[in-house]
């Protein structure tokens, strides 16, 4: 076997390497999530509202992927399939956890359009139109 002297230390080739592939590990790491954008916080399902509209999640879509309610009213997703999805508003004004089932509610105040996307899919939109009905 191969021994290096660092200092008055020796040590082997193969742990050499191996520590410096760990640190070549450990920076890449690094660098990729800090690339990756940052899922905001989770915000509690309002489970307790009954929901005016229900839009499943399944196979990598949403369906309908364009609801329009009032204010004071909530959408329901429901979370089917044999994938992971959530529901991440734009603004950050709903955050569900990531699920394969079970279903996640949120209660919309105020009038307005909410864009949001599955954090894992990007591909996967929806939008949530709260109106005043005329």
């Amino acid at each position: 076997m191969s021994r290096t002297s660092i200092g008055t230390t020796t040590v082997s080739r193969r742990r050499l390497l191996g520590g410096v592939a760990g640190l070549i590990g450990l920076g890449a790491a690094g660098a990729l999530s800090g690339c990756a954008p940052s899922k905001p916080e989770v915000v509690p399902s309002d489970e307790k509202v009954k929901a005016a509209i229900t839009v499943r999640a399944i196979d990598n879509r949403y369906e309908p992927r364009e609801v329009e309610i009032e204010p004071g009213q909530a959408v329901r997703w429901v979370f089917e399939g044999s994938m992971e999805h959530d529901v991440v508003a734009k603004d950050g004004s709903f955050v569900s956890e990531l699920q394969q089932t079970g279903s996640y509610t949120h209660l919309f105040e105020e009038a307005g359009d909410y864009d949001y996307l599955c954090s894992i899919h990007p591909e996967m939109t929806g939008v949530v139109r709260v109106a005043v009905a005329p």
